[in-house]
């Protein structure tokens, strides 16, 4: 594997879950991670004394000027930004007969306008130096659908089409974009759900079980490492045969 000390990495969500396991690989890979949060600065700051070089930023990425500044933080404090990982996401589950249009415009913002925002905001950084990585985490749903995720559906499958067009715009570029879609993944969020409804969920899965977190930051870390150059506009599932 290339060498990447020294890169600089921000990684949205990054304190936990799937985002905590993506920032531990890039940080055993010699990258310093800037990790993005919205509400625990209590596991930011354990991140951060964990993690020394590191740095953690506030914010909500549904507002493009949150998004604007947070970039503007990064490159002021590391001086560089080489890789982006577009990884944070809510849920708001209802019926859309019983959504509301803030319901939707909540998770459409935050899970697919954010990676817009952010992309957009350090493109220019990026083509200056002739060189990025631009990670979107999308999720199986993106690609099935869901009953009751309208907006989380729509919004995954959004980030697909982002993933192409920003590889296209960019790919003679030095700078590659790419989408991984997790399908479900042992999480805080998934631990959530009632056991009965789970277990109906695993059988589902041709492997038997869930995924860990890990499992899909080592595909994030395989689509930044420098000698993946030649992949771009790309689509990654990491779903144990769920969905084929």
């Amino acid at each position: 594997m290339a060498d990447m000390t020294g890169q600089v990495a921000l990684v949205t969500g990054g304190i936990r879950g799937i985002g905590a396991a993506i920032s531990e690989r890039l940080v055993n890979r010699g990258v310093v991670v800037a990790a993005g949060y919205s509400r625990d600065k209590e596991a930011a700051e354990k991140f951060r004394e964990e993690h020394p070089g590191s740095s953690v930023h506030q914010g909500n990425i549904g507002s493009n000027d949150d998004c604007e500044r947070v970039i503007g933080e990064v490159l002021d404090e590391h001086g560089r930004l080489d890789i982006l990982v577009n990884n944070a996401g809510i849920t708001i589950d209802k019926t859309v007969r019983r959504m509301s249009p803030d319901d939707w415009d909540r998770v459409v913002n935050v899970n697919m306008s954010g990676a817009f925002y952010l992309s957009r905001a350090i493109l220019q950084h990026m083509l200056d130096r002739g060189s990025g990585r631009i990670i979107n985490i999308s999720s199986i749903i993106g690609e099935s659908g869901n009953i009751g995720q309208a907006n989380y559906a729509a919004a995954k499958s959004g980030l697909f089409g982002l993933t192409m067009s920003l590889a296209q715009e960019t790919a003679r570029k030095g700078i590659t974009v790419n989408s991984v879609a997790p399908g479900y993944i042992s999480t805080e969020m998934v631990a959530a759900v009632p056991k009965e409804a789970l277990d109906k969920v695993i059988a589902k899965i041709p492997v038997g079980r869930l995924g860990e977190p890990d499992e899909v930051a080592r595909v994030v870390e395989f689509l930044v490492d420098p000698d993946s150059a030649f992949i771009t506009g790309q689509i990654y599932s990491v779903n144990g045969g769920q969905h084929m």
